[in-house]
């Protein structure tokens, strides 16, 4: 079959790790032909265009810039991106028949995209639901339900609900997301929506020499190194992420690495800046290759989630910590069920993210761990390690989208008419 995913992700080369790029290629394992679309921001420079990565096809559709730029201009950017989308597919992917279109949210305005393909190759259309927006956006005050804000919420709403009609199958992160999915769109047919989890192909891990590593990142090599890799924007609350850190400057056993970029990074650097790095090393986004390195020479790893969220979310920098075997230490609101998760596995420690008392005894009984209880520490990453092993490798997404497909395919072969 021929298999689409469309993104508006970073997606470099389909042979690198990552969620979808392991996906896609487990799909050619399968025998399928794969094809990508995916962004190329105004600010590289770059035409559209279609690569030849091995037996897949990339086509990078040149559109407006979207990361690392304010509300407004990302607003307009991702307005426009549906009909850019609509023009490169149409050219550059004018001879290919697709069986199956996988894409994810953000953005839901790829709505018509999907729409357009559904009618133009009667394909099973998937979407993977990562972000349920614009109600996330009302979580944390982008939007409203009155004034301007509000008109704005309408028109995403009516956006979010056509991409919804026009999936054919749609898989959520986790129980608390679908929960919440059919709760707010009671008019989704329950059969169409099921649990396609963040996924990732599940790897031995590398050794590293931690020395090295921290010599090359000036980090301490006594203390226990908590690693954060991934956005700083508004979902991960970076005030209080700078308020904890700074509460647990006192913490003499603790040491924070922030590895990332960002519309709120540089909320971080100010940190870094004002206290003289006393606690905290700030590393700014690395290529993977790097990335895995510090992953390797690090002790435990950082979520945060804003605790006004009453959407479940379910990040997938996760994976990586558990791949690396490290213990997960999160803070997050109280409807995502990651934290439930995290506790279940018995892999790391939980706390709302809200009040600054309850992290430092969650960091408190993470040095009393560390300190007097070795081995159960370093088990808590092999919990993770397993846990990934059983929940979350490549092939259970894989098995997920296949037994959807085929589920639609009877459906839509009994409505075809057969003449005797």
């Amino acid at each position: 079959m021929n298999v689409l995913l469309m993104t508006i992700g970073a997606f470099r080369n389909i042979s690198e790790s990552g969620a979808y790029t392991d996906l896609l290629r487990f799909f050619q394992r399968q025998g399928h032909s794969v094809f990508v679309a995916c962004t190329t921001e105004k600010r590289q420079g770059l035409p559209t265009c279609v690569e030849e990565q091995g037996d897949a096809k990339v086509l990078r559709i040149r559109v407006g810039n979207i990361t690392k730029v304010n509300f407004l201009e990302k607003g307009i950017s991702t307005l426009l991106i549906n009909k850019q989308f609509k023009n490169a597919i149409r050219k550059c992917y004018k001879n290919v028949k697709f069986d199956i279109v996988l894409y994810s949210t953000p953005p839901i305005t790829l709505a018509g995209v999907v729409g357009n393909l559904k009618r133009r190759d009667g394909c099973f259309t998937y979407l993977m639901l990562k972000d349920i927006f614009p109600a996330g956006a009302l979580d944390l005050g982008v939007l409203k339900k009155t004034g301007i804000k509000g008109m704005i919420y309408c028109y995403f709403r009516s956006i979010e609900k056509k991409l919804y009609r026009d999936s054919d199958a749609i898989g959520c992160m986790s129980m608390a997301n679908k929960r919440y999915l059919l709760k707010y769109n009671a008019w989704i047919s329950e059969e169409k929506v099921g649990i396609c989890p963040n996924t990732i192909d599940v790897i031995d891990k590398d050794t590293v020499d931690k020395q090295q590593i921290c010599k090359k990142y000036n980090l301490p090599e006594n203390k226990i190194l908590l690693l954060y890799g991934g956005n700083f924007g508004l979902p991960q609350n970076v005030n209080y992420v700078v308020d904890v850190m700074y509460a647990a400057k006192k913490m003499q056993d603790i040491h924070f690495v922030m590895c990332g970029s960002g519309t709120e990074f540089h909320k971080i650097h100010e940190y870094g800046e004002q206290t003289g790095n006393n606690n905290v090393t700030v590393i700014n986004a690395l290529p993977y290759a790097d990335y895995k390195e510090l992953l390797g020479a690090c002790d435990a790893g950082l979520l945060f989630l804003d605790y006004k969220f009453e959407v479940p979310n379910f990040p997938s920098r996760l994976l990586d910590y558990m791949n690396y075997e490290l213990p997960v230490i999160a803070a997050t609101d109280v409807h995502t069920d990651v934290g439930e998760t995290i506790l279940a596995g018995k892999f790391g420690w939980w706390c709302e993210s809200r009040s600054q008392d309850d992290y430092m005894d969650m960091l408190g009984a993470v040095v009393e761990e560390w300190k007097n209880n070795r081995g159960g520490f370093a088990q808590r990453g092999m919990n993770a390690k397993k846990y990934l092993e059983r929940n979350f490798r490549t092939e259970i997404a894989y098995d997920v989208i296949i037994k959807d497909y085929n589920k639609w395919r009877e459906t839509a072969d009994k409505q075809v008419p057969h003449n005797d």
